[in-house]
């Protein structure tokens, strides 16, 4: 009866013997950081209904920014709600004077809304 409750435990001169017993620690450390960090992506993932305000809305908002900071967030804009016009104007993007101006990007977001 008290030989029933050891630990079972392989032989030393098991064929595998410690190299065996450190994969299969490695393997259950690598199974257990997996479920922690797909654990830890379901509750960091954002709630995206708080951003339910409708394109309208959005660029009605920006109207108070300065002309750089509302260049930037009509990109982003854009690019969110009108992928189609973004790309048509983000090949320039990264040229020396490629961004374009507010005026164009007004007109691209307002004829989206």
């Amino acid at each position: 009866m008290l030989n029933g409750l050891h630990d079972i435990r392989l032989p030393a001169d098991a064929p595998g013997g410690l190299v065996a017993e450190l994969l299969a620690v490695i393997g259950i450390a690598l199974a257990a950081a997996l479920l922690i960090g797909l654990a830890l992506r379901v509750i960091s993932r954002p709630n995206h209904a708080e951003t339910s305000t409708s394109p309208a809305n959005r660029f009605a908002a920006l109207r108070d920014l300065p002309a750089a900071e509302r260049q930037i967030a009509l990109l982003h804009l854009l690019k969110s709600e009108h992928p189609e016009a973004f790309r048509r104007l983000a090949h320039r993007l990264y040229a020396p004077g490629g961004l374009p101006d507010l005026a164009t990007l007004e007109t691209e977001a307002g004829r989206h809304d």
